[in-house]
C-alpha cells in the first residue's frame, strides 16, 4: 500500500529496459544518434504532454531533481557577493530540505521558511513572503510529500517571476501524474518545475526530469558537455549553451530510464489509461478505505488531506502518535506503508483493486490502540 513511495513497475518498463540494452549491443558508440535523436524527444514530448506546457523543447533530464536544485540554485541572479536568498516552506522533500541547510550553514544562501501548518492559511502566508520581494529563488511543493495537501496557488507565484529574479521553482514529484496538468501553458512561460520517474510515472529511478522556464538562465554555471551538444564545433575556449533546455544538461548518463518511461507511456496509450482515469480509480479506492477502516484504530487519526472531490494525492495522511507502531505492525504483516513523524502514508494506485483495500482493512483492525 505504497504506490506514493515505490510505486511498481509495469511490464512494459521491462521492456523499455530491454530495448536499451539491444540498441547498445547493435550500435555501441551510435547508440547516442538514436538516444538524443529519437529516444530523447520521444520522452520530452511525454512529459510536456502530461505537465500541459505544449513545450518539449523545455524539458530536460537528469539522474534526479537534487542535480537541478543545484543547477538552478547556481544559476538564479543575486546581489553581487551576496548569499541567494530562498524561500520555501519547512514541508519541502530531504533532496531541498538538506542541501539548503547545508547552504545555510556555509553561508552560501540566506533562507526563509515557511511553516506549512496552519495548512489552511499557507498560500496566503507563503504569498505574503513571496510579494515582499525580498526572495531571489522561491521554491515550494505543489503537493506537500508529508501530508499529501496540495498547494493552490502556484498561478499567483508564477505571476512573480521574472528571468532577473526571482526565479519560481515548483517541486511536482507528488504531482506528476497524479494530478492532471499540473502545469499548464500560461505558468510555463514563467516557472521551473521538478518531477521524476520514481513515483507515478511508474518508470523508476534515473529519470529527474525540469522543466525550464524559457529565457530563464540562459549560461548556467554549472553545466555538463551535453548543454552544448548541438555545436560540438565551438573552439575549445569558448562555452557555448543550446538555446532550449538543453542548457541546464550534464554530461553522460545511463538512458535506460528513459526508455522505460516512452514504454510505459505507450503502454498507458494503447490502454486508454490517463491520469484523470487512474485519479477516478484512485479515488473510489480511496473513498472504500476511508468508510472501511471506520470501526478500526486507524479511525481515531486525523486524515490531513480528506477527500474534497477536488485534486488530491495519491495517498491519504493519518496522524497520530501510533503512527509509527502502526506501520511497523503492518509491516511485520507483510502490508508496506510508510510514515513520516507521526503521520501513516498510505498510498494506491494502478495495481491495486478492491479487495487490496478490504485486505488492508482486515489488517487495520489488528493494530495496536492507542495509550490511554
Amino acid at each position: 500500500m505504497a504506490a506514493h513511495s515505490h510505486h511498481l513497475w509495469p511490464d512494459a518498463s521491462f521492456a523499455g529496459q530491454i530495448e536499451c540494452w539491444q540498441d547498445a549491443a547493435r550500435l555501441a558508440d551510435a547508440k547516442w544518434d538514436r538516444v538524443m535523436g529519437e529516444v530523447w524527444p520521444e520522452a520530452q514530448r511525454h512529459v510536456a504532454e502530461e505537465l500541459g506546457t505544449g513545450r518539449p523543447d523545455a524539458i530536460v533530464f537528469a539522474a534526479n531533481t537534487h542535480d537541478f536544485l543545484i543547477r538552478v540554485a547556481a544559476a538564479c541572479p543575486r546581489r553581487p557577493g551576496r548569499p541567494l536568498r530562498i524561500l520555501t516552506t519547512d514541508g519541502e522533500f530531504h533532496s531541498a530540505r538538506r542541501q539548503f541547510a547545508r547552504w545555510v550553514e556555509s553561508g552560501e544562501i540566506d533562507q526563509t521558511i515557511i511553516a506549512a501548518e496552519p495548512f489552511d492559511s499557507l498560500a496566503e502566508r507563503f504569498l505574503q513572503a513571496a510579494q515582499a520581494g525580498e526572495h531571489d529563488l522561491i521554491l515550494v511543493s505543489q503537493l506537500l510529500f508529508g501530508t499529501g495537501q496540495v498547494f493552490a496557488a502556484v498561478a499567483e507565484l508564477a505571476d512573480l517571476a521574472d528571468p532577473n529574479g526571482p526565479w519560481v521553482v515548483i517541486d511536482g514529484y507528488h504531482s506528476f501524474m497524479a494530478l492532471e496538468t499540473p502545469l499548464p501553458a500560461p505558468l510555463a512561460k514563467r516557472v521551473f518545475f521538478l518531477a521524476g520517474g520514481y513515483k507515478y510515472a511508474m518508470a523508476g529511478e534515473g529519470i529527474g526530469l525540469m522543466h525550464c522556464a524559457p529565457g530563464f538562465g540562459p549560461r548556467p554555471p554549472i553545466t555538463g558537455w551535453y548543454a552544448e551538444f548541438e555545436d560540438l564545433s565551438l573552439p575549445p575556449e569558448q562555452v557555448g549553451y543550446a538555446p532550449d533546455a538543453m542548457r541546464f544538461m550534464g554530461a553522460t548518463f545511463d538512458p535506460s530510464a528513459l526508455y522505460r518511461w516512452n514504454a510505459i507511456r505507450g503502454m498507458l496509450a494503447d490502454e486508454g489509461l490517463t491520469t484523470a482515469a487512474i485519479n477516478a480509480r484512485v479515488a473510489q479506492l480511496q473513498s472504500q478505505l476511508i468508510a472501511a477502516i471506520k470501526t478500526s484504530p486507524l479511525s481515531e487519526a486525523e486524515l490531513l488531506n480528506p477527500l474534497t472531490g477536488g485534486p488530491h494525492a495519491r495517498f491519504l495522511a493519518f496522524r497520530h502518535p501510533q503512527a509509527a507502531a502502526w506501520q511497523q505492525a503492518l509491516k511485520e504483516r507483510n502490508c508496506i506503508t510508510d510514515v513520516r513523524g507521526n503521520v501513516l502514508r498510505v498510498g494506491l494506485g494502478l495495481y491495486h483493486d478492491e479487495a487490496d483495500v478490504a485486505a488492508f482493512a482486515r489488517l487495520a483492525e489488528q493494530l495496536p490502540l492507542s495509550a490511554a
